[in-house]
C-alpha cells in the first residue's frame, strides 16, 4: 500500500482569502478539510457568495471517508450545505463549530441530513487511510484546531487559521508542546496560513482590545453600538465584559448574532451574567447611556443591521445623532469600498464611528511573519506549502519558508486545482484538476456564469437600449414610430435630439431591412449611439407582428 502516491488537491482557497477547501488523497480514499465560502469583488454584480467548485468531488462522491471542518468561520464553514447537497460524509468538528454548523444547517433544513461527529483537541479519528491529531490553535473564534495528518506516505501537518497568542481571551493558547511532538515524528510537509505574510513582526494579542474597549465605553455619552462577524465569539465575550465593568445592558441584534451566541453560551464558550444580556426591545427602551447593541455588518454588507442603519432603513430602530459605532473587524481584501462607503453613511447620519484605522479596536486572528517561522521552526518540515491567500501572500509565505532553511526546491507555491503529490519521500506536481469560481446568486448556484458576469457589468457601465416595432404582419412596413426606452444610459427628457436622430436612424433601417430586421436594427442603433455618444449601451430590439 506504501508504493501509492499521496495526493494534496487544493479546491479552494489558494490564490485567494476565502472558499477554504483542501482534498487529502490516498488509495482512490478521500478526506476533505474545510468547505468555506468567499465574499464577492466589487465587479461580481449580484452576486451573494462564492464557493468552491466540488466537481472533483462530486466525481467521487462515494469515496469520500470524511469532512473536517478546523473553525466556524465562514470562509471554512460557509459551503457546507452546498457539499452536502452532494456528498454524504462524516463532518468532524470540535464542540463550538458543529454548534454553529447545527444553526446554519437547520436554516436550510438540512440538519437532519448531517452526519455531525463531536471530536475535542487532544483527540485522535481514522478517517479512511488517514490518523488525524486534533490540536488546539489560537485564532479569533474559540475551539480552532490544526491537524497533524499521518498518511500512509508520511506525516503532514495542516494549521488551519492560527496564530501564536500568549494571553487569549478564552486562557487556551496554541498547543505548542502537540507542534514539538510532530517534529519529533518527523513532519514530511507543512501545509501553513498566509494570510498575513506581507505583515513583519507579531500579531498583537486580542487582549490589546479591552483597552480599546475601555476607552470606548469610558468616553460614549449615548448608545454603543458594536459591529462584527456573527461567528466571533472572543470578541462578544469582551464586550460582554466591557459592559459589566461599565454598568451597561447588552443586546444582540440580527438572527445570526442571536442564534450564534445562544448556542455559544449553552456549550460554555460564552459566559454573561443574566442580568447583563437584555433583548433588543428591552435595550431600545432604556436610556441611551445605559446600553450596547453588538450587531452583523462589520463588512458593511448592504442587508446587514448595520447596514440597513447606515441608510436609515432598518425596521426596528435607527441611528441617533450621538451613538458611537465601533467595526471591530478588518475589511476582507477587496471588501475595503463597501465598509468605507457605510462608514462615511454613519458619519452622515450623526454617527461618532471607530475603527481600526484610527483606534486598536480589532486584531487579526492570523499569524504574522515572526510566528510564521516560529511554527517552521516548531515543526522543522522537510516540505513545505503555502495555504490560505492570495498569491502574493503565498509567494511571501515561500520566501519566508526558504529564510529558515526549507530547501527552494522542497516549496511549492500552488494555486486552486494544482496537487501536489508525495511518492517516497519526494514531492511532485500532478496533473491539474478542473477548478472554477461557482457562483451563488440567490437560489441559484452555479447558473450564473462567465458570460452573465460580462452582461452585467457591461449594463452597469454602459446601461441598456430597448427598442420595439411594431411590423404589419402583410407588408413587413412599421405601423408606428419606434418606441426607444433607455435604462443606465440617459436621461430620456434630457435628449430629445439624440432620440429623434435614432428613431428617424430605425426607420430609415426598417424601410430598407432585407434579411433579419431585428439584427440590422441592432447594428444601426450601435452604430448611431457610439458615433453620438461614444459609448456602447446594451441593445435589445423586439419585433411585433400585427
Amino acid at each position: 500500500m506504501k508504493n501509492r502516491p499521496l495526493r494534496i488537491i487544493p479546491l479552494g482557497g489558494l490564490g485567494e482569502v476565502g472558499a477554504n477547501m483542501m482534498v487529502y488523497e490516498y488509495d482512490d480514499q478521500l478526506m476533505v478539510v474545510d468547505t468555506g465560502l468567499m465574499f464577492p469583488e466589487n465587479d461580481m454584480l449580484g452576486i451573494d457568495y462564492i464557493i468552491p467548485d466540488i466537481s472533483y468531488l462530486k466525481a467521487r462522491r462515494d469515496k469520500v471517508k470524511g469532512i473536517v471542518i478546523t473553525h466556524g468561520h465562514e470562509d471554512h464553514t460557509g459551503a457546507i450545505r452546498h457539499v452536502l447537497e452532494e456528498l454524504q460524509a462524516p463532518i468532524y468538528s470540535t464542540p463550538l463549530t458543529q454548534g454553529l454548523l447545527e444553526v446554519k444547517l437547520a436554516r436550510s433544513g438540512m440538519a437532519q441530513r448531517a452526519q455531525l461527529q463531536t471530536i475535542h483537541a487532544g483527540d485522535n479519528r481514522k478517517i479512511g487511510p488517514f490518523s488525524v491529531d486534533f490540536f488546539h490553535v489560537c485564532h479569533s473564534i474559540p475551539d480552532a484546531v490544526g491537524l497533524g495528518i499521518d498518511t500512509p506516505a508520511g506525516l503532514i501537518v495542516h494549521t488551519g487559521d492560527y496564530k501564536f497568542d500568549h494571553t487569549p481571551v478564552d486562557n487556551w493558547p496554541t498547543d505548542y508542546a502537540k507542534l514539538a511532538e510532530f517534529q519529533r515524528r518527523g513532519v514530511m510537509a507543512l501545509l501553513a496560513d498566509s494570510t498575513n505574510a506581507e505583515r513583519a513582526g507579531w500579531t498583537p494579542s486580542e487582549r490589546v482590545i479591552d483597552a480599546a474597549f475601555d476607552t470606548v465605553f469610558r468616553e460614549a455619552k449615548g448608545r454603543i453600538i458594536i459591529a462584527s462577524f456573527a461567528s466571533l465569539i472572543s470578541r462578544m465575550q469582551q464586550v460582554a465584559e466591557a459592559a459589566e465593568r461599565y454598568g451597561r445592558k447588552m443586546a444582540f441584534a440580527g438572527t445570526s448574532m442571536v442564534d450564534n451566541a445562544k448556542i455559544a453560551q449553552k456549550l460554555n464558550y460564552l459566559e454573561i451574567p443574566s442580568n447583563t444580556l437584555i433583548s433588543l426591545d428591552e435595550a431600545l427602551n432604556r436610556k441611551d447611556r445605559d446600553v450596547v447593541l453588538m450587531c452583523t455588518g462589520s463588512q458593511g454588507e448592504p442587508t446587514s443591521i448595520l447596514g440597513k442603519l447606515s441608510m436609515g432603513s432598518h425596521r426596528i430602530f435607527d441611528l441617533k445623532a450621538g451613538d458611537t459605532v465601533v467595526l471591530s473587524a478588518h475589511p476582507i481584501p477587496g471588501n475595503e469600498e463597501n465598509v468605507f462607503r457605510t462608514i462615511n453613511r454613519l458619519f452622515e447620519r450623526g454617527a461618532n464611528v471607530i475603527y481600526d484605522t484610527i483606534a486598536p479596536v480589532h486584531v487579526s486572528g492570523h499569524a504574522s511573519q515572526e510566528e510564521m517561522k516560529l511554527m517552521m521552526h516548531l515543526t522543522q518540515p522537510k516540505h513545505f506549502i503555502p495555504i490560505h491567500g492570495e498569491l502574493r501572500q503565498l509567494k511571501r509565505h515561500a520566501a519566508l519558508a526558504a529564510e529558515v532553511g526549507i530547501p527552494q526546491e522542497n516549496i511549492a507555491v500552488v494555486l486552486n486545482g494544482q496537487p501536489v503529490e508525495f511518492f517516497e519521500g519526494k514531492m511532485r506536481l500532478g496533473k491539474i484538476v478542473p477548478t472554477s469560481y461557482v457562483f451563488v446568486d440567490g437560489s441559484s448556484v452555479g447558473n450564473v456564469g462567465p458570460d452573465v458576469m460580462h452582461e452585467r457589468e457591461e449594463l452597469s457601465q454602459e446601461g441598456v437600449m430597448i427598442v420595439n416595432l411594431a411590423l404589419d404582419k402583410n407588408t413587413g412596413k412599421l405601423n408606428r414610430a419606434p418606441e426607444v426606452i433607455s435604462r443606465g444610459f440617459i436621461v430620456m427628457n434630457d435628449a430629445t435630439n439624440l432620440l429623434d436622430g435614432l428613431r428617424t436612424r430605425i426607420s430609415e433601417t426598417a424601410a430598407k431591412a432585407n434579411g433579419s430586421i431585428q439584427k440590422d436594427i441592432e447594428q444601426a442603433v450601435g452604430n448611431y449611439l457610439y458615433a453620438e455618444t461614444h459609448r456602447r449601451p446594451m441593445i435589445f430590439v423586439n419585433v411585433f407582428k400585427a
